[in-house]
């Protein structure tokens, strides 16, 4: 069977469309993500029970359940509960933040973790709160050692994002899927599909890679 270039340039401005609204989910959940896993990391952290607990049994659920059914709860079950309709694009980009959130709050942890406690005492000893060090000596060399398993998130991610074509939303592989149901040209969109993705998550890898050098130059100075 003959590729159908033709096809494929007419579907191509469709699946950029749709590209960009996969970009757009992955962006505001990771982002929205970075934001609850710091907070979830802290209270993971955290000496509270009040705090620690409830985080960890947050940070277990979601990691331990699948992505596609966490949307089925936000976009099915929850207008039960709320007595309303939830928009495609808000479910999905809460399902995707809060699950986000759960993995990032694990990469956070880590990175804090791995700063010696050493620099900890050394910030009392300097006068500064345990919040003003957190903030101002852990976080930030933490953050740049994270950079590369947030660069692996954003990417899983980018890729996991696919299930939200489950509740209608039209992202890139929805796109795919639409124009296939037209045309019936399956392997040229799949093909395709492929292909954007895999632009996409080799030039996040790029941008991921480049910033670490950045941060390794800024450290050596």
């Amino acid at each position: 069977m003959e590729f159908d270039f033709s096809l494929i340039t007419h579907s191509f401005p469709l699946l950029l469309r749709g590209a960009g609204l996969t970009l757009e989910i992955t962006a505001l959940a990771v982002s929205m993500g970075l934001v609850l896993g710091l907070i979830l990391s802290l209270a993971q952290l955290s000496r509270s029970p009040i705090l620690h607990y409830p985080a960890k049994i947050y940070v277990d659920f979601i990691r331990g359940t699948p992505l596609l059914i966490q949307i089925f709860i936000i976009y099915f079950a929850l207008p039960n509960i709320i007595g309303h309709r939830i928009d495609p694009f808000v479910a999905a980009v809460t399902a995707c933040s809060l699950n986000s959130g759960a993995y990032v709050a694990e990469i956070f942890r880590g990175g804090i973790q791995s700063i010696s406690q050493g620099q900890v005492r050394a910030g009392l000893s300097l006068g500064m709160t345990h919040a003003q060090t957190m903030r101002y000596v852990v976080l930030p060399q933490a953050f740049k050692r994270i950079i590369p398993p947030l660069g692996n998130e954003f990417i899983t991610m980018l890729k996991d994002s696919s299930l939200v074509s489950v509740i209608g939303f039209e992202e890139l592989t929805r796109s795919g899927q639409l124009i296939i149901a037209e045309t019936y040209a399956t392997i040229e969109i799949w093909s395709c599909v492929a292909i954007i993705y895999l632009v996409l998550t080799l030039s996040i890898s790029r941008f991921v890679s480049w910033m670490e050098k950045r941060t390794k130059m800024s450290d050596e100075r």
